[in-house]
């Protein structure tokens, strides 16, 4: 299989505790970070592309592909870890437990899901796109859009590290890890969206 796999994070979120966390949507300045890089026809060469079901997820694919003509595949196994146990919590507290859950992929932090079980779930979610992508054709290359806790855990599954917060993407989300589908190994770690 050639061509490129693309894991995009949607940009900033518009946060309210009242709302439980999937159904959160992008903040005017993730929208904003979005629509700029649609205006780009960004990324180009893309044949494919496939979305979280969640909300900010689903927006931020949406965008990307009106801009580039294609259809948005919906894959549910792509969501972000299952934090339902907590809900919202303060930024603090989010980021504390979030440090335990990447410290102890078998260790549930206050309930949320194991870094193990996130793993397990989006890379065999991902195997599954993948083993139906291109189907001997040039299929172009393919944009996953997700979130920054499983895509770091996708990531660090290609680049053969062990699950570490230190490989999480910047703060601000919008960011890409590009895989090179023949090798699956990854051609870039984490940059911006806006610097590619």
């Amino acid at each position: 299989m050639t061509g490129v796999l693309r894991y995009l994070t949607h940009p900033e979120v518009a946060i309210d505790p009242a709302v439980p966390v999937p159904d959160w949507g992008l903040s005017d300045r993730g929208r904003a970070r979005v629509l700029a890089l649609a205006a780009r026809g960004w990324p180009a060469g893309t044949g494919r592309i496939a979305s979280s079901a969640e909300r900010k997820a689903a927006e931020t694919a949406g965008i990307l592909a009106a801009a580039l003509g294609l259809p948005v595949e919906r894959r549910p196994a792509q969501g972000e870890i299952d934090r339902s146990a907590t809900g919202y919590v303060p930024h603090e507290r989010h980021e504390a437990l979030a440090d335990r859950f990447f410290a102890d992929p078998d260790q549930s932090a206050e309930g949320w899901e194991t870094a193990r079980a996130a793993g397990t779930r989006v890379l065999a979610d991902l195997d599954a796109l993948l083993a139906r992508h291109g189907a001997g054709r040039d299929a172009g290359d393919l944009l996953v859009v997700g979130h920054g806790g499983v895509g770091t855990l996708l990531y660090c599954h290609f680049a053969g590290l062990p699950p570490a917060r230190r490989h999480d993407q910047p703060a601000g989300g919008g960011c890409v890890f590009a895989l090179d589908l023949a090798t699956r190994r990854p051609s870039h770690g984490w940059r911006r969206a806006e610097d590619l």
